[in-house]
């Protein structure tokens, strides 16, 4: 089950975390979308967690990635750890026995989480081309380029559509402030930056858990607030409970503006994402009929929803694109983009 060449590795690892060389139990774990293999060893009478990096990144590491977990860990926030080796690319942790995890429980319960990661020393800065978030298509210029040359080459949008889309894009991108434009930027954060899935988020029945720090960077808070939020807010009341219990106190219109045009940068990023990996035939057009998107956020945060599947990917992105072209007509928008323009009026053309 453990690829013979990386047997001594975590031979290894067994005998410095645990003076021992064997586990009683291994059982492999598929659940989630990882390259790593993964599995639940019992190791002394106790699960724990044996993850196995098979092809690291090599724009961001392993070191980056279990640095980043080690904080965390330290601060509560994930399982804790008991090895890691940055060149056998392996680490092993507490296991976390899951529960349910009801929409609205989580609604109140991972602002707070959030809020601690965030409060954390700063993890790294991303590296060029390494940024998975919907962020890059803010920050980076030339990066947001591709992006957009890769829909049009893939066919994904009708002309209508990609035009209303990059029209959209353009708009935002003009006013939210970027960590370059900002000499201070207090909303760079330590952040997971891989919350849209809700496999990285685990709960025993009495904490919260984040696990998979694979993406972990230094990114802007409304990164994660909106990958969250779009996984357990589904209305105007519920965006201001989430806020509040992020804030520990009620939004201002300047943080609800952020957050709406972030929460539009995510929808148009996983909508452009998932509709390619879906490889639809026919183009996405505005009047495309999407699934209901809060039963079907509500089996997704079940686990009842495996995005891996051709189907799934394509119906998570004609949400996030009908969710998408429902706010460009929303009156919010223009507030929001006047609302920071208003704040950052040295980004405006820059």
């Amino acid at each position: 089950m453990i690829p013979q060449e990386k047997t001594a590795a975590v031979t290894r690892g067994l005998q410095e975390a645990f003076g021992v060389t064997e586990w009683e139990d291994i059982r492999r774990l598929t659940r989630g979308h990882t390259s790593a293999l993964v599995f639940r060893i019992v190791v002394q009478g106790t699960p724990r967690l044996l993850r196995i990096i098979m092809r690291p990144n090599a724009a961001i590491g392993p070191e980056r990635q279990f640095a980043c977990m080690r904080s965390a860990a330290d601060a509560g926030l994930a399982p804790r750890v008991w090895y890691t080796s940055t060149a056998d690319q392996i680490s092993i942790t507490d296991f976390v026995e899951e529960t349910s995890f009801s929409a609205s429980e989580a609604l109140v319960r991972l602002p707070a989480v959030l809020r601690t990661l965030h409060s954390l020393p700063p993890f790294p800065r991303v590296l060029t081309g390494f940024n998975t978030t919907c962020t890059f298509l803010l920050n980076d210029a030339a990066g947001s380029g591709a992006f957009f040359q890769r829909i049009q080459t893939a066919n994904v949008f009708s002309k209508s559509a990609s035009e209303e889309l990059s029209a959209c894009h353009a708009r935002i991108a003009a006013v939210y402030p970027r960590p370059d434009r900002e000499a201070i930027n207090a909303d760079m954060v330590s952040s997971h930056n891989d919350l849209f899935k809700p496999d990285n988020i685990l709960f025993d029945g009495q904490r919260v858990w984040l696990v998979d720090w694979e993406a972990a960077f230094l990114n802007d808070r409304y990164a994660d607030l909106a990958a969250v939020a779009n996984l357990v807010v589904t209305n105007d009341a519920e965006e201001t409970t989430y806020l509040r219990e992020y804030f520990g106190q009620p939004p201002c219109e300047y943080q609800r503006a952020r957050f709406f045009l972030m929460r539009q940068a995510a929808h148009l990023f996983y909508a452009a994402v998932f509709l390619m990996l879906g490889s639809p035939d026919v183009p996405v057009k505005p009047t495309d009929a999407a699934p209901e998107a809060i039963h079907f956020v509500r089996r997704m945060w079940a686990g009842e929803v495996d995005l891996a599947g051709k189907d799934a990917r394509l119906a998570y992105g004609r949400i996030h694109w009908a969710q998408f072209v429902q706010n460009l007509a929303h009156p919010r928008l223009d507030q929001s983009l006047e609302i920071v323009a208003d704040r950052h009026p040295s980004s405006i053309g820059n």
